[in-house]
Parts: C-alpha cells; sequence; structure tokens
C-alpha cells in the first residue's frame, strides 16, 4: 500500500511540475507593451495600458493588463514579419484603433491579428471620407 502511495506520489509530482514549466515557457515568449490610446481587437474595446501579450496555444495569442483586470484571448497567424527592435503594429481609422500585428522576434511573436468586422466597417467608412487610415508603431516595453 505504501508502494502505491509513493509511485501516486511521485506521479502527481511530476505533473505540478510540467505544468509549472508550461507557465514559465508560456511567460518567457510574452511581449509587453505600454499603449497610450484605447484599442480594439476581435469585437472588444481595451482601455489604454500596460499589457502583456503571450503565445497561448497554436494560432491563439492572451492580451492581459493585470492593473484593469482586462484579459481577452484573440486568434492570429505567423505572418513572416520581422522587427528587429519589437513592436506591436495598429491600424488607425479616424480616431479608433485596431491591434494588427505583434513583431517580436526575440520571443518568437511575429504574428498578425485578422481584421474584425468592426474594423472592415471602419476601413469602409474611411474609404468613402477619401483618407486612407493609417498604421501606427508602439515600440514593446524592455
Amino acid at each position: 500500500m505504501k508502494r502505491i502511495m509513493s509511485i501516486t506520489s511521485i506521479a502527481l509530482f511530476a505533473l505540478v511540475s510540467l505544468v509549472t514549466v508550461g507557465s514559465i515557457s508560456a511567460q518567457e515568449r510574452g511581449v509587453k507593451a505600454t499603449v497610450p490610446f484605447d484599442f480594439t481587437v476581435g469585437n472588444k474595446l481595451l482601455p489604454a495600458g500596460t499589457y502583456t501579450i503571450t503565445a497561448e496555444n497554436a494560432g491563439v495569442i492572451k492580451i492581459q493588463n493585470s492593473d484593469r483586470r482586462v484579459s481577452i484571448l484573440s486568434l492570429a497567424t505567423q505572418d513572416g514579419k520581422v522587427s528587429k527592435t519589437g513592436e506591436l503594429v495598429f491600424n488607425k481609422y479616424g480616431d479608433q484603433y485596431f491591434l494588427h500585428e505583434i513583431l517580436c522576434t526575440s520571443a518568437d511573436m511575429n504574428m498578425g491579428v485578422p481584421a474584425s468586422k468592426q474594423e472592415n466597417r471602419a476601413r469602409v467608412q474611411e474609404a468613402s471620407l477619401n483618407s486612407n487610415g493609417q498604421q501606427v508603431y508602439l515600440a514593446l516595453n524592455r
């Protein structure tokens, strides 16, 4: 009986260790940025603040602001673009900002965020005003 308890304890310890290592490796692949304006990801408007972005799984990123208790998941795809400095790229239409890319080679996060329906509507509205919108680049925190 003691042997079964010992094997169970070792197996449980190994499982907890793997979960901890998984959490640490996810944190290592994260990037941090202070965004001075409200911005949209998917259909969610996020307030200005300091955000940590991590790759959760293939094609999924987590965007989190611990101070404001904001956390969302979003789809993202590897886009092949590279930035030596690390930056977030936003599409700007009028006074609306939409997260477009996370470019950080050191964290292995060169990813594009798909345009939402809201962003597509803003782009069409901006085009009807004969304005093309713009891209805004924001450096990642070190």
